[in-house]
């Protein structure tokens, strides 16, 4: 219940470090059981500590935050929301679960409607609660109705019936914030909304979340299979199951709220995963949010101080865990597809770095029309050329011999390939550390499931870019 770092850092400290990071909002988690009830929320936060034996954590607090000791735990939560908004960073209170305590599972209780501690009264009392709570509190920009609804007794009909009420609920009591709602399966799911649209009457109101990690599906696909047919087929999958909103004539507002790996660059199947994810997040302009910041817990599944890998923070939240992780993520976190905007231009991303092509003059934008046609850096009659292989593309006049015409190749669509002089297909490639672009023998497009080469320096994507 309690925001996790306060015994660590300054609240000041903690806000002041997601600017740093360029972070604008912040996806902060809330239990049903706080607001509903006063033995959760009413208690006080050293008298919580002491109960659960945490005189490291409440040593801590004292030091950093003391203030809080004394507050009761809707007041610290309140305290943090203020401090997001005080240095101009978003709030979305997301309803994490019922009863508090780690999440999630398909046992545990509060994965759906009916479940031990998902009574659904309770659970709209709590929407109620917070609804008003947030309401004079204008850095709360969104409230999301559950996070991964689950389990044995999820089911369609209930989801309808339920969800419409949380949505008319908070709508009605704070009608300036986006309303979130999740699909099933752990948030992955939101097929069910193919066959029967939520229509209430909301426009763009209501923004549906998913969720998408390297677990989501088989995990050790990405570690024994081709890189480039699990990314493709992953990718398709999570198009399918819930990107597919976006699309077509009607789209809807999707946020993936939460995605995320292992920091320390150990989890090999992460590794994989997340240059799959950004490639697409960035070529959607996805918004997002990355689980997580928090280096450590106060008391996670029993452990003091147990230690997140997945934290932008190390354990002691004074450091980023990993700076390059989170300097990859620049180009995803800028608006890069405004709606009212009348240009047409693209960025080449390289997801594996976080870079992107270039001219020489620095130009970052270029102009295509698909397979099979140039591409030509924007505003100029200039294309981009292969010389040979091992060597750097050129900016030339030539627009039209085989040197100059691109196409995507492999099942990602992520390998842009062309012909030099001798006929041989070469692929764009960037090495991790360097900025220097080069083309070379194309690898693993064919989808070999024997082709065990790691194609990730060859993946860039066109990134719809209109912002000025």
């Amino acid at each position: 219940m309690l925001p996790e770092g306060l015994n660590k850092r300054p609240l000041k400290e903690i806000v002041g470090e997601l600017a740093n990071m360029h972070f604008n909002c912040v996806r902060l988690t809330w239990s049903t059981f706080m607001f509903t009830r006063d033995e959760y929320g009413q208690a006080n936060v050293a008298q919580t500590l002491d109960s659960l034996g945490l005189e490291d954590a409440k040593q801590g607090i004292a030091k950093n935050n003391p203030f809080v000791l004394n507050m009761t735990h809707v007041q610290a939560y309140e305290a943090v929301v203020d401090e997001l908004g005080a240095q101009g960073v978003m709030v979305l209170l997301d309803n994490h679960l019922s009863k508090p305590g780690w999440c999630c599972s398909n046992t545990d209780g509060n994965g759906f409607f009916g479940d031990e501690f998902f009574d659904p009264d309770e659970w709209l009392l709590g929407l109620i609660l917070v609804s008003q709570f947030s309401s004079p509190k204008q850095q709360v920009v969104a409230i999301s109705l559950r996070n991964e609804l689950r389990g044995p007794r999820q089911n369609v009909d209930d989801w309808y019936y339920y969800v419409s009420d949380g949505v008319s609920i908070v709508n009605q009591l704070n009608p300036s914030v986006l309303i979130l709602v999740s699909g099933l399966s752990f948030d992955t799911d939101l097929s069910i909304l193919k066959g029967k649209p939520l229509a209430l009457g909301l426009d763009n109101k209501i923004v549906y979340e998913v969720h998408w990690y390297s677990f989501s599906q088989d995990q050790n696909n990405w570690i024994n299979q081709p890189s480039n047919l699990v990314c493709g087929t992953t990718t398709q999958s999570f198009i399918d199951k819930s990107a597919f909103l976006t699309y077509g004539d009607n789209p809807v507002p999707l946020l993936l709220s939460e995605f995320g790996i292992d920091q320390t660059n150990k989890n090999l199947a992460d590794n994989f995963y997340i240059t799959c994810l950004m490639a697409y997040a960035a070529e959607r302009d996805l918004d997002w949010a990355l689980w997580t910041l928090q280096g450590s817990y106060y008391l996670r599944e029993g452990i003091p101080g147990h230690e997140d890998l997945f934290g932008a923070l190390d354990e002691e939240w004074r450091q980023q865990r990993n700076p390059n992780f989170i300097q990859r993520l620049w180009f995803m976190q800028k608006m890069n597809q405004d709606p009212n905007s009348q240009t047409t231009s693209y960025t080449i991303f390289h997801p594996e770095s976080g870079g992107i092509v270039t001219t020489g003059d620095n130009n970052t934008r270029w102009s295509y029309d698909g397979d099979g046609s140039p591409i030509k850096s924007m505003n100029t009659d200039l294309c981009l050329n292969v010389v040979g292989d091992g060597l750097p593309p050129i900016i030339s006049t030539d627009c039209s011999s085989e040197k100059s015409i691109w196409t995507t190749v492999s099942l990602t669509k992520m390998h842009l390939a062309a012909k030099d002089g001798n006929g041989q297909l070469l692929c764009l490639q960037k090495s991790f550390n360097s900025s220097l672009v080069l083309t070379s023998k194309c690898i693993c497009i064919e989808d070999d499931p024997e082709c065990s080469e790691n194609p990730q320096s060859q993946w860039f994507k066109f990134a719809l870019t209109n912002v000025t």
